[in-house]
């Protein structure tokens, strides 16, 4: 799944904590009466509560009506959560969802303390979150209001607003006219365009008498009084800005799917360096979008707000459509669908659900984008190590075959002559099992472990259809395996009267020389297939275990020339400094020949992929 990540052009990727810190902070409450700012940050309940008057912030007491609606909107915040702040050990943390414990935490900046929450509004009911309504209801028992039932309603601003009739002012309500609704959008766009995530909250009384608890329905969240708007922040990881760089130059699209509104969720993406022209298309938005005007429009754009799972699934298939290979994240159990269909799922190791997590490919143990820029940057690696790995075990193994086939095709040219035992071989049986295990064996192994090219970030994804093998590695492969298997079969030549070049040498002796010879140009291949483009003297000693492999396939080979119970085993003999000597020059030709045809062979232009609207 790694080395398939290598290859994504696409990662679309949720905001919340992924690109963002998932570390909410409400920065700010407005209501009928005005603007209030909390101070602060973290989720230590500490910070200044400051109206505002003429666009900046009046320091002083709040106004009585903004205190009063400041308060009623937090408690409903406070108690439509599910989540809890405690203290351990000196540090303020929150058990739960983030963006609630953001308002359990500007409650009691507002002075309104749990135990007098908890002692005033009992819970008595709940109807869940859901991306579909995107809201949730909590109601509760209210000891000062006995013969009511309070309905605490927290979600989308755009939605909430549409299932409100009347208005929070001070102690009382007032309609809601379509002109104040107005107005409160456009206060909704204005925070958004501060890069502040917005919640509405809102409420209502139900008679008590009556009041079954398995009533509890979202039919409940209509009739609804607005209490508020409510901003807060979640401020860009520092990290993934620096990734969002990095992936866009190595080809790679970042897309970015919130439930935020288009507003902030385009403010957050052009400061991330995600988009640049300001668009954000909405689940309601795709909703209406034919199948063929959204595959051209995610070609565009790559920021989309106010989506649900089953928007997700639709932006995947349409980025599919044009041959994109997509990696796309999600925690939550109706994310499955889209991590199946996605060429990579990454499912979030701290947010994600068992679902989500089954579904994916990879989890992301820190739920942090710069991490998957990172694991793109590991599957280059790996899946480039296994091209030289190929390409090593390829050229070495049709060096030797070469080496056999023309040895014997050519046994009388080059003075191989027959014996009563029959035809003369190049190389014996053994020593060819041996050249296996040397040469294959841990110098191939070695391979794998080469770190990855400093450049392969700076270049863009391999295209879908490309194979493991491509027609460059092929032309390498081959000739590597021409010059070696010419080169062994001059040495043999050279080293056996008769032939093309007059030797003096017996068959035991060849042998030995065309023996050592492959090896020798085994290990020369090993460097100069780390690349089909670089020179193998690029970071020559970042592999250290490669030169480790080297020495001991040296060492091997220098054992089976000299011990004489593996010359026995093997029909070898002893060689003279001048025989290795000469061997090792014969085995470079196919360093010096290959990094002479690198450098003739032009360097591959890969054409970038569309970025759309990134502006980079």
């Amino acid at each position: 799944a790694v080395e398939t990540l290598g290859s994504a052009n696409v990662i679309a990727s949720d905001k919340t904590g992924t690109l963002t810190r998932n570390e909410m902070t409400v920065r700010t409450v407005v209501t009928a009466s005005g603007r209030v700012t909390l101070g602060g940050t973290g989720y230590e309940p500490e910070g200044e509560v400051t109206a505002w008057r003429d666009g900046a912030e009046a320091p002083g007491d709040l106004p009585e009506d903004l205190r009063l609606e400041l308060e009623r909107a937090l408690t409903v915040g406070d108690r439509a959560t599910n989540a809890v702040l405690q203290q351990e050990e000196g540090q303020w943390t929150v058990q739960g969802d983030p963006t609630e414990g953001a308002l359990v935490v500007a409650a009691r900046k507002a002075g309104l303390a749990d135990e007098a929450l908890d002692a005033r509004y009992a819970r008595v009911g709940e109807v869940p979150f859901s991306s579909e309504r995107k809201l949730m209801s909590t109601l509760h028992t209210d000891s000062q209001q006995k013969e009511h039932i309070q309905v605490f309603t927290k979600g989308a601003p755009d939605v909430l607003l549409g299932r409100c009739n009347r208005e929070r002012v001070g102690n009382g309500t007032r309609a809601l006219t379509p002109e104040r609704r107005s107005e409160i959008l456009a206060a909704n766009e204005q925070l958004a365009g501060e890069a502040l995530r917005t919640l509405g909250v809102a409420a209502r009384l139900l008679p008590a008498d009556g009041f079954e608890p398995g009533d509890v329905d979202e039919d409940l969240e209509q009739d609804l009084i607005f209490v508020g708007l409510i901003g807060m922040i979640d401020p860009p990881r520092e990290e993934a800005r620096e990734a969002v760089a990095h992936a866009l130059a190595a080809g790679i699209r970042p897309v970015m799917i919130t439930g935020d509104h288009p507003v902030t969720a385009a403010v957050i993406g052009a400061e991330l360096g995600i988009c640049s022209d300001g668009r954000a298309p909405t689940g309601a938005e795709i909703d209406k979008m034919p199948d063929e005007l959204l595959n051209s429009t995610v070609q565009e754009v790559s920021v989309y707000a106010r989506v649900n799972p089953e928007h997700k699934l639709r932006i995947v298939k349409a980025l599919q459509h044009d041959g994109a290979i997509v990696a796309m994240t999600g925690d939550g159990v109706n994310d499955a669908p889209a991590l199946r269909t996605a060429d990579i799922g990454v499912a979030m190791g701290i947010t994600g659900t068992d679902v989500s997590r089954q579904a994916a490919d990879i989890v992301l143990a820190d739920d942090n984008f710069a991490s998957i820029v990172a694991a793109v940057e590991e599957g280059r690696a790996i899946f480039a190590n296994i091209r030289k790995f190929l390409r090593y075990l390829l050229s070495s193994n049709i060096g030797e075959v070469l080496t056999m086939f023309f040895g014997v095709l050519l046994a009388e040219v080059i003075g191989l002559a027959a014996s009563s035992d029959g035809l003369a071989l190049p190389l014996l049986a053994t020593q060819i099992l041996w050249i296996n295990m040397v040469s294959d064996g841990a110098p191939a192994l070695a391979l794998g472990l080469d770190p990855g090219d400093e450049d392969s970030m700076s270049k863009p994804p391999r295209p879908r259809g490309e194979g493991v093998i491509t027609r460059r590695m092929w032309a390498g492969i081959v000739m590597v395996g021409t010059i070696t298997a010419t080169g062994t079969l001059l040495v043999l030549d050279t080293s056996l009267p008769g032939g093309l070049i007059e030797g003096s040498g017996n068959l035991a002796y060849a042998q030995t020389m065309a023996f050592t010879t492959l090896v020798l140009f085994s290990m020369f291949t090993v460097f100069t297939s780390r690349s089909d483009q670089h020179s193998a003297f690029r970071n020559l000693f970042s592999n250290l275990w490669l030169w480790g492999a080297v020495a001991l396939s040296l060492a091997l080979q220098l054992a089976v020339v000299y011990l004489p119970f593996l010359q026995k085993a093997f029909s070898t003999v002893s060689l003279t400094a001048g025989d290795w000597l000469f061997c090792a020059a014969v085995a470079s030709s196919v360093l010096w020949l290959r990094e002479l045809s690198k450098w003739l062979t032009p360097k591959r232009k890969e054409p970038r992929p569309n970025r759309g609207s990134s502006g980079a």
